[in-house]
């Protein structure tokens, strides 16, 4: 099967037990944000400038627990922000594991080895010395770590930890080969240290996904070479949707980065060029999301939003109207359905009904369309269902040549705190927002540093919990 059957079971019965009792609008995915601090600053996200929190700002546990509960999504994306810097994130995974969620952590992937090391120390036993002699043969772990997993404290062995599941997926930020990855992310070494946690992560027996956001600048072969390896990594699945110009993203583009919006984000033009081949990738990769949505990004067919589907909860309440656009924030989900005119947003029939959806084709308000038949046409339910119980894409084959390939050499200092004059002359510079990233000049730079990438290193994130727990005091 190309999905878990457990996991494809549990959203199919969902949908049919509403469908059955004429649920009008009914949450599919719940976007929990915890918190919105973010220990990287990458280019085309406006969220930690929207809300502009301070680092004392974050969902308590039991409010998040009770959220997920209230709107009875089968499946959570705890997002943010950073979810792994959010003090109880392994509580917070552990609570929605015992309400029965599928859960997706969505990770830029600095902090998933720590994490995964938080696992192996509570879980040892002698038995998993081959587990660690592999980890230490790819250089997942250093000699150091294995030591500390071996000999972990008490404290150690009784904390809670994020353990491999079924249910349960880290869901990886990948924009594309390391060139542009890293220039996306703003930091050198980001793509590098996402791997290293996808293998070791492959390795542990944890389900891992991507999720790609596709803009103006960005490469479609290099999308096809980022797909192929990733498959040669095995990984689980994959989220792409194209880059939205919402209002937060374009404002912070404009005010940090001197850039403007429409030299990076796509028009629904675009997105359908960038798109054209999503259908085969889909059968290629194992892409997650319907058919219907993947005709629709391609062009072949129109579907109206369905953002109420996908809601999202932060530290401000439950945010309407999607994800991406702010109109105000409800204390309930029910009141947030009933009290939003739904009918003002979205595009029907290629019109616009408010300005700013007129570009927008990304996955957290179409992708529930193609699963839930609105602008059904035959043959789609079947679509949909010989997808997901089909058979699952065979893994890419490995090879040195595609290695090469996508570690083409941000790693390397032609990153951006090196300024990189020599790169924003060449034709790579304009990737994905290259030029503006470069071009901020009275920021300072090393407040980004790549320097705890890929190495033992914790300190970062060990550093804003002690930020958090001073704002807290």
């Amino acid at each position: 099967m190309r999905f878990p059957l457990a996991l494809t079971v549990k959203i199919a019965s969902h949908i049919v037990k509403h469908k059955i009792l004429k649920t009008p609008k009914f949450a599919m995915v719940l976007q929990l944000e915890p918190l919105h601090t973010c220990n990287l600053t990458c280019t085309g996200c406006g969220r930690i400038r929207e809300y502009s929190t301070n680092l004392k700002d974050m969902v308590p546990l039991e409010k998040c627990l009770a959220v997920a509960q209230e709107c009875d999504a089968p499946m959570v994306s705890i997002c943010g922000g950073e979810p792994l810097i959010y003090p109880k994130i392994e509580e917070l995974v552990a609570g929605l594991r015992e309400q029965g969620r599928v859960i997706y952590i969505c990770t830029n992937g600095v902090f998933m080895r720590k994490k995964m090391r938080d696992y192996l120390a509570a879980v040892y036993t002698p038995t998993l010395e081959p587990i660690l002699k592999q980890l230490l043969e790819g250089k997942l772990i250093s000699d150091k770590e294995a030591d500390t997993i071996r000999n972990a404290n008490e404290s150690a062995c009784r904390k809670v930890v994020i353990r491999p599941s079924k249910w349960i997926y880290w869901n990886v930020h990948v924009d594309g080969l390391e060139f542009t990855h890293d220039l996306i992310v703003e930091r050198e070494g980001v793509f590098k240290e996402c791997i290293e946690a996808i293998k070791m992560a492959k390795i542990l027996g944890y389900q891992v996904a991507t999720n790609t956001t596709v803009y103006k600048e960005t490469d479609v072969q290099e999308l096809e070479e980022m797909f192929k390896f990733l498959s040669s990594l095995e990984v689980d699945g994959h989220t792409i949707s194209p880059g939205y110009e919402y209002d937060a993203a374009k404002k912070d583009m404009v005010a940090r980065l001197g850039k403007q919006p429409e030299d990076f984000f796509l028009t629904r033009k675009m997105t359908r060029q960038k798109f054209a081949r999503i259908e085969e990738w889909g059968k290629l990769f194992t892409i997650f999301g319907t058919p219907v949505y993947q005709e629709f990004l391609a062009g072949k067919r129109e579907l109206t939003c369905t953002a109420w589907a996908i809601p999202t909860y932060n530290i401000k309440g439950w945010k309407a109207p999607c994800y991406l656009m702010t109109d105000g924030h409800y204390d309930g989900y029910q009141e947030m359905l009933t009290k939003v005119a739904w009918e003002k947003y979205g595009v029907v029939n290629g019109v616009a009904r408010d300005p700013r959806c007129e570009n927008c084709m990304v996955h957290c308000g179409y992708d529930p369309s193609g699963a839930l038949g609105t602008n059904y046409q035959r043959g789609d339910n079947w679509k949909n269902f010989a997808y997901n119980f089909g058979r699952k894409p065979q893994p890419y084959l490995a090879s040195p040549a595609l290695s090469k390939t996508v570690f083409n050499g941000v790693s390397v200092g032609k990153g951006h705190l090196a300024e990189a004059k020599s790169v924003l002359n060449s034709p790579r510079a304009a990737m994905n927002g290259a030029q503006a990233a470069f071009s901020r000049k009275e920021e300072n730079h090393e407040a980004h540093v790549g320097t705890h990438c890929g190495t033992a290193d914790t300190s970062e994130r060990d550093e804003l919990l002690a930020k958090i727990k001073d704002a807290q005091k």
